[in-house]
């Protein structure tokens, strides 16, 4: 399955480009992510080291805003609290299935929902049970090393040298991460590494997999005739 993965992966053509430049108690890795379509924004980059890291307690936020989760993809540390605002002026109700975390939050607007914690790593797939095609990610990391690209497919973290798995996550990927062994010198270098995800597959507004997640929820309240 994995050299499957793999070979789809050389297939789709994804770029990603360091640049390694070291400090004195950290180095800074400069990474680009992209295809042959340009910049890929919204690709979750992550350093975890060997020795797997501590949880610490951060306030994030994923908003809800002209009926879509804002933003999208949304990447915390294990141990993190996320905030879901409602600034629509009709009402919301937000969920997951996802093994990382399931949760419910009924019907409501504004900040009346309480922060809801994520404590183990993964990825939790969000959606809105009045709004079909409302769907967000969560992206929950046991490092503190990551980041996700801007609109031009670039990311720059500051880590301190050593051994790292470098992985890289995209919605429209094949689900796990991408993987690769990465070394952060003590003295300033540069590398370039090709990488490829699988071809990408837009989400539109009402598709298969939307729906198959509103009806898991549906039959789960016994709503569904």
């Amino acid at each position: 399955m994995r050299a499957q993965r793999r070979e789809g992966w050389t297939r789709s053509g994804l770029l990603l480009a360091m640049v390694l430049a070291s400090g004195a108690q950290a180095a800074e890795v400069r990474i680009a992510v992209g295809s042959s379509g340009g910049p890929v924004s919204d690709a979750v980059v992550s350093l975890h080291g060997a020795t797997p890291s501590t949880t610490r307690t951060a306030t994030a936020r994923m908003d809800q805003q002209h009926s879509a989760f804002v933003p999208g993809v949304l990447p915390v540390q294990a141990g993190a609290v996320v905030a879901f605002p409602n600034r629509d002026n009709i009402q919301h109700h937000v969920y997951s299935f996802s093994q990382p975390r399931q949760f419910e939050i009924p019907l409501y607007s504004g900040n009346k929902a309480a922060p809801i914690r994520f404590e183990k790593p993964g990825v939790v797939v969000v959606g809105c049970n009045i709004h079909d095609w409302m769907i967000g990610h969560i992206v929950v990391l046991d490092t503190p090393h990551f980041g996700k690209t801007t609109a031009d497919g670039h990311l720059t973290l500051d880590v301190p040298p050593g051994r790292y798995t470098l992985r890289v996550w995209h919605v429209r990927g094949a689900g796990a991460p991408l993987e690769r062994a990465l070394v952060v010198p003590a003295a300033g270098t540069s590398a370039t590494l090709q990488v490829a995800l699988v071809p990408v597959q837009e989400q539109v507004r009402g598709n298969d997999r939307l729906r198959s997640l509103q009806e898991k929820f549906r039959q789960s309240k016994g709503t569904t005739p």
